[in-house]
């Protein structure tokens, strides 16, 4: 048990570098190569959208999908890391919702046509999913009303859609990054097929996001990090019926 859980705080402190520099180097890319960031509609504004996603979709994504791999959370009740469980999502989804917001506008401001990619198709499936992951998991798991049965049914289910989502995410992240190179970089002095810095630099940025999502499959999914069933009366201990 000591074993598994200096395992399990390893990888925490390796998912945190992981997701820092996923964020860090969405960032500078945008920053240093893209020309920085906007809030006006223009091609600014729509470096917002990698950075956001990046954020949202794969590192906040991730690092709420692993809540219930702490240790802490096998002792006492399971309300708090509930709420924090879905906290986190609901900021996940609300910087996800901020960086489609910044792409649609940019799209409509350059006459420039919405989803027409699979890259764009991808994401917007990840985005429904997650959205319908969210509502469905507040209703059954936190509010009072769902049987056992019900939750017992839904469980695997939403633990499944929860690595597919992520999954999807690291699908449309890396397809964007490969998007956006061939679109920026096609002038005859600095193809994409020459690999010049950016390409290189954008594309281990590609890389660290799949490693991050790679290592929060892998945690999730490893058996001796698992949490235990709880009881029957912490797993139907619902958010509107709490008196601690």
């Amino acid at each position: 048990m000591v074993m598994a859980s200096r395992g399990f705080y390893l990888a925490c402190l390796l998912l945190g570098a992981l997701g820092f520099l996923c964020v860090l180097c969405t960032t500078y890319w945008a920053q240093h190569w893209r020309g920085g960031f906007a809030w006006d509609g223009g091609q600014y504004m729509f470096n917002w959208h990698p950075v956001l996603m990046v954020s949202g979709m794969v590192v906040l994504y991730g690092a709420a999908s692993l809540v219930y791999r702490l240790p802490q959370a096998r002792l006492g009740p399971r309300l708090p890391w509930k709420a924090l469980h879905a906290a986190l999502h609901l900021g996940a989804f609300v910087l996800t919702v901020v960086g489609l917001v910044a792409v649609f506008r940019y799209h409509s401001r350059a006459r420039i046509t919405h989803l027409y990619s699979l890259h764009s198709w991808l994401g917007l499936a990840a985005t429904i999913l997650f959205a319908c992951q969210w509502f469905l998991g507040f209703a059954v798991f936190l509010l009072p009303w769902a049987s056992l049965w019900l939750r017992g049914l839904l469980k695997p289910l939403h633990i499944f859609f929860g690595a597919a989502i992520l999954s999807l995410s690291m699908a449309s992240v890396i397809s964007g990054i490969n998007e956006k190179l061939f679109f920026s970089l096609k002038n005859a002095t600095m193809p994409y097929q020459s690999l010049p810095s950016e390409a290189i630099f954008a594309n281990s940025t590609g890389l660290l996001v799949v490693a991050f999502g790679i290592l929060v499959l892998y945690v999730l999914l490893a058996s001796s990090w698992k949490c235990p069933e709880p009881g029957v009366l912490a797993d139907r201990q619902p958010l509107l019926c709490d008196r601690e």
